[in-house]
């Protein structure tokens, strides 16, 4: 591993441990050379999740589209980014586990929704908002009713 400080390659590992429920490694490793310390991360990135659109085009799974889909849904909402990424951890180890790694983008819009609503309620209506394509205020009672019947319900 390159030391960010001063480019030398030899480095070694002082401590390793996992993150993201196991999903990823932390590493804290020392420059050989300078001598200072920095931390890095592995995570597995290349498993194959792909989409199948309405239209039956096959699209290769992009991370980013969902993360900026669930930050844009929070917009002006306190949440923490690390959160955001564990929900994605989650909705990608669900695709591979019971999609075998091909989904279709109306189940994985399902699938975003299901998460955000014990995320953030209000993300939840926003996210479904534009993925339901409300086009008036019933559309938005509905969903408000819908979160109001699972919030009684979890409490049961």
């Amino acid at each position: 591993m390159k030391c960010p400080y001063c480019g030398n390659h030899d480095t070694r590992v002082i401590d390793s441990r996992a993150q993201n429920e196991g999903n990823s490694i932390k590493r804290r490793r020392e420059c050989e050379k300078c001598l200072k310390r920095f931390n890095t991360s592995e995570k597995i990135y290349n498993l194959p999740i792909y989409i199948i659109k309405t239209n039956g085009e096959i699209e290769e799974y992009d991370r980013n589209k969902v993360y900026q889909g669930i930050v844009r849904s929070l917009v002006k909402r306190n949440y923490d980014n690390s959160k955001i990424d564990v929900l994605i951890d989650d909705i990608e180890r669900d695709i591979l586990t019971n999609y075998n790694g091909k989904i279709e983008s109306s189940k994985l819009g399902d699938i975003i929704m299901e998460n955000l609503f014990y995320l953030d309620e209000v993300a939840y209506v926003r996210f479904a908002s534009v993925y339901n394509k409300f086009d008036n205020l019933d559309n938005f009672l509905k969903v408000i009713k819908e979160i109001k019947k699972k919030k009684k319900e979890s409490k049961k």
